[in-house]
């Protein structure tokens, strides 16, 4: 399906946060907002995608 993450667009097959996340190789160290929502770690196996949806993945950085 066709996603907008991180404000690219991209093709993905995960139905679900949580499968994307995985998909993509990011750890579960992230934060995470579907279509501008905030998603927290514990909902996003329930989180179910669609095509369109506007996925954000910030990870934590280190350095100053």
């Amino acid at each position: 399906m066709q996603l907008q993450i991180n404000g690219c667009a991209q093709e993905a097959s995960a139905q679900t946060l949580d499968a994307l996340l995985r998909e993509l190789g990011y750890s579960d160290r992230v934060a995470t907002a579907v279509n501008e929502a905030f998603v927290p770690k514990a909902a996003r196996a329930n989180t179910r995608l669609t095509t369109g949806d506007r996925i954000e993945i910030l990870a934590p950085m280190q350095g100053g």
